[in-house]
């Protein structure tokens, strides 16, 4: 008989045999006492705003560091810095940092939102006798981390895993954490001396706390509640009974001064309504704050797009690296239109073909494109990366006027398809010439539209428009992600939008139905020639300032208009006013 010989234990890694884990599928377990420990750790879990002055046990803090130091990175990368802050100078201007932008985010919410938030502490900064800032060391490239070319910011989700770790452990030893994010990344990081390319992930308060919330402080507020766990849980794929979307709390204009706008347009020595439309954009720029100067500045974003192949342009695709090359390099017809108009521009690269585009601002897809015809455009991880690289960028801007522009071959087909697919319409309704076609390119354009349509409504669950994101997924580009990303920023920091012709009204179209208060800060500045312009424009109750029947693209409509509005505000404020007695006789009334 042979002699059964003992299997080798390793003495490093896992000493485990599969014996063993097929006897005990459940033997890596931890006690129940352990679990519900956790269990309970985890619910206790609360974002704490009071605290006490009394000083830290410096071993804790070891430990919860330790715990933080523990979460899962990608590829095993460990991008997190955590920078520790005590000086009570450093805290304080943290604190007025915190409090400038408390303020700018009330002024942007309904005011009965606005009033509650005001109420509400959101921060200890100064009360706790420990900061830790929080960076991600996004230094090395994406392509160069084991997961992150396909997921390029899953070096940011792995701190946010490091962050719960140290809140986690931070709540077992009796500490409270309130994590702040009530800062420009860019001030924080300087506050706190971060090179380039180390990104701030907010200020995480930490002290033995003055409160002892039962629940999350906000919800005990009656800000928000927690939705229901069979909400948010979906089985196999996405489903007709996910949750609502978050709530938003955007607030377009106030009444009051809607109504004081309308109310200073009487006073002019000049009949009521004597500028025709021209005066109900201006009154929407009033009501907004906008005034003489108004600085604007033209974001100009291209993209190629695969639906070319489909025989749907006149041109090559090689024109729109042409147009932005030109563009970044203030030569293109629209930058000269927007050095004549004194406007600034902005140059997003957002997919053309090859390369970056040098001297262009680089938000491009990271995953394949699809043609609309046999395959969605875009991917749907890079539809929210752009929509939000969109709003950073605009949140960025300091111009009263942003104005939208874009370029990029077979456009107007993906404009075409994604307008049709949020209006709910045939491909016939919203599909035009676009630049240069004859009836040939017509004719593609219609077809290629139509089978997109067909394709992506045999798919969807249900009938009628399409979710936006999801329209953007299945029949957009990644430019018109970008602009519309830019619409929901401006209008999220009091921007006026300025939209050029058919392709930013339906990136427009798409912001409007993610946020409708953003109508009440967009402009239209042309009906273009393109056929589904016009129910767009009429879906965003816009009555646009020209009708040139232009088709030149790169925002040449948004910049005329711009020039026109500013020479209309000037003429408002040099122009007599008249009493409340003197009403009679204007103009010839």
């Amino acid at each position: 008989m042979s002699p059964v010989w003992p299997r080798p234990v390793p003495l490093v890694g896992d000493t485990s045999t599969a014996a063993a884990r097929a006897g005990d599928p459940a033997g890596w377990r931890f006690p129940a006492e352990d679990r519900d420990a956790l269990q309970r750790i985890v619910a206790a879990r609360r974002d704490v705003r009071r605290f006490r002055p009394d000083p830290l046990d410096p071993s804790s803090v070891q430990r919860v560091l330790a715990a933080a130091h523990a979460a899962p990175s990608v590829g095993h990368s460990q991008p997190w810095r955590f920078v520790l802050v005590a000086a009570p100078a450093t805290r304080e201007r943290a604190a007025a940092m915190a409090e400038r932008q408390r303020l700018a985010q009330a002024s942007q919410l309904a005011e009965d939102a606005r009033r509650h938030l005001l109420d509400l502490q959101l921060h200890g900064i100064r009360e706790a006798p420990l900061g830790i800032v929080v960076c991600c060391d996004r230094r090395a490239p994406a392509a160069g981390v084991l997961g992150r070319a396909t997921f390029p910011d899953a070096d940011l989700w792995s701190c946010a895993c490091a962050i719960e770790n140290l809140w986690l452990a931070a709540r077992a030893e009796g500490l409270g954490v309130g994590w702040v994010t009530l800062f420009p990344p860019d001030e924080l990081a300087g506050l706190v001396g971060a090179p380039e390319g180390v990104e701030p992930l907010g200020w995480l308060c930490i002290g033995w706390p003055d409160e002892r919330p039962p629940a999350p402080g906000l919800e005990s507020a009656g800000w928000s509640r927690r939705l229901p766990l069979e909400d948010v849980v979906l089985y196999e794929r996405w489903s007709d009974h996910a949750a609502a979307p978050p709530v938003s709390r955007l607030r377009a204009p106030a009444p009051a001064a809607v109504v004081a706008a309308r109310d200073a347009a009487d006073t002019l020595l000049t009949s009521p309504g004597s500028l025709g439309g021209l005066d109900g954009a201006l009154q929407r720029l009033t009501a907004l704050g906008v005034t003489v100067p108004a600085a604007a500045v033209l974001v100009l974003a291209a993209a190629d797009h695969p639906v070319t192949r489909h025989g749907v342009s006149t041109y090559p695709g090689s024109v729109t690296r042409q147009i932005l090359a030109a563009t970044a390099d203030g030569v293109s017809f629209g930058a000269a239109f927007a050095r004549a108009v004194a406007a600034d521009v902005v140059a997003v690269d957002a997919g053309v073909d090859g390369p970056p585009v040098e001297r262009a601002l680089a938000l491009r897809p990271t995953h394949a494109r699809g043609d609309l015809v046999t395959g969605d455009a875009l991917d749907r991880a890079d539809v929210t990366r752009l929509v939000e690289a969109g709003r950073a960028l605009a949140a960025g801007l300091s111009h009263p006027l942003v104005l939208l522009g874009e370029a990029g071959i077979g456009n107007t087909t993906v404009a075409a398809a994604l307008a049709a697919g949020l209006l709910d319409v045939p491909a016939t309704a919203t599909t035009g010439l676009g630049v240069g076609g004859d009836a040939g390119t017509l004719a593609a354009k219609e077809s290629a539209v139509a089978a997109a349509l067909a394709r992506v409504r045999a798919a969807a669950v249900g009938t009628g428009p399409l979710e936006p994101l999801a329209a953007l997924a299945a029949l957009g580009g990644p430019e018109l992600a970008v602009l519309t990303g830019v619409v929901l920023g401006a209008a999220a920091a009091g921007r006026a939008v300025v939209l050029d012709g058919f392709v930013t009204s339906v990136a427009a179209l798409c912001a409007h139905r993610l946020e409708p208060a953003v109508a009440d800060h967009l402009v239209a500045g042309q009906r273009s020639r393109e056929r589904g312009h016009e129910p767009v424009l009429e879906a965003l109750g816009l009555e646009p300032l020209l009708d040139l029947r232009l088709r030149a693209g790169e925002g040449i409509g948004a910049l005329l208009a711009t020039q026109l509005l500013r020479t209309a505000l000037a003429a408002r404020a040099t122009t007599a006013r008249v009493g409340p007695t003197a009403r009679g006789g204007v103009g010839g009334a």
